[in-house]
């Protein structure tokens, strides 16, 4: 990803949650589906419930994190990309943009979920090892421009865990969030998932710089958790795209099904 966005205020972690809920329910309420009651979210009035055009930054949320590499002395260096935790069976899983990951090594970098101005709020995961599609790994194919990274040990419990959804039809409302490289903080947006070809989502929306590659695309977010149904990661045509405005992901198909089970396996 690369380019430049205006940010706005940061919003706290409940206030975040509330903006999401706020434009699930207004978007269900324009659609004529039914909706679940959200007072919190319908107390931030009528403008919130729309769909939004520029991210906006926040306190981040426990399963979404950033990629941080290590310093000589053991210590946080710099974010470089963005990764959720996926519920595994071991509880050790991480999902990512399979480029976020060329040329670095199980131990040079470290999951911080929640990361936040450097903070730690769910302490720094060390990395056992990458997996990625032998596609991607020979050609660097757009297509599988996914990895997942196993943890030395479970974070699930620690952070919960988004679910993994391949198959997932285009066209659904999705929350985005990542870390941009030129800012701490995590951002989030809320809008429409559509198709760019069989195999790319495309999703529209400011703000999405370098750094935010491997960030979610969730659907279904539980508005009292934050936690969703990842859909695709942000990566896969350009790499995620070359402007902050719109960003594509892989469309996570069988090959990614298939990773999943080579990743939750006994190496």
């Amino acid at each position: 990803m690369s380019g430049r966005g205006t940010w706005l205020p940061v919003l706290s972690v409940g206030a975040a949650l509330a903006f999401m809920a706020a434009c699930v329910a207004g978007q269900a309420g324009a659609s004529g589906a039914a909706s679940a009651p959200l007072p919190a979210a319908r107390a931030a009035g009528p403008a919130l419930r729309q769909v939004m055009t520029q991210a906006r930054s926040f306190g981040g949320t426990p399963a979404v994190g950033a990629l941080v590499t290590v310093t000589a002395a053991g210590g946080l260096g710099k974010h470089f990309c963005s990764a959720s935790v996926v519920d595994s069976p071991a509880g050790n899983l991480v999902i990512t943009a399979a480029h976020c990951l060329a040329g670095r090594q199980a131990g040079q970098f470290v999951f911080v979920p929640g990361y936040d101005h450097g903070r730690a709020p769910y302490g720094a995961w060390p990395v056992r090892r990458v997996i990625t599609d032998q596609d991607w790994a020979s050609s660097s194919d757009p297509d599988d421009d996914v990895a997942f990274v196993e943890l030395t040990r479970a974070v699930q419990g620690v952070t919960g865990a988004e679910h993994l959804g391949t198959g997932q039809p285009p066209g659904q409302l999705v929350t985005v969030i990542g870390y941009p490289g030129n800012q701490d903080s995590a951002i989030f947006c809320v809008n429409y998932s559509s198709s760019y070809s069989a195999t790319q989502l495309v999703f529209r929306c400011g703000g999405y710089t370098n750094g935010t590659s491997g960030g979610p695309l969730l659907a279904h977010v539980d508005a009292a958790t934050g936690l969703g149904t990842v859909i695709g990661v942000i990566g896969g045509y350009q790499q995620g795209g070359v402007t902050d405005a719109i960003s594509y992901a892989a469309v996570l198909g069988p090959d990614i099904a298939a990773l999943y089970q080579a990743a939750i396996a006994d190496p």
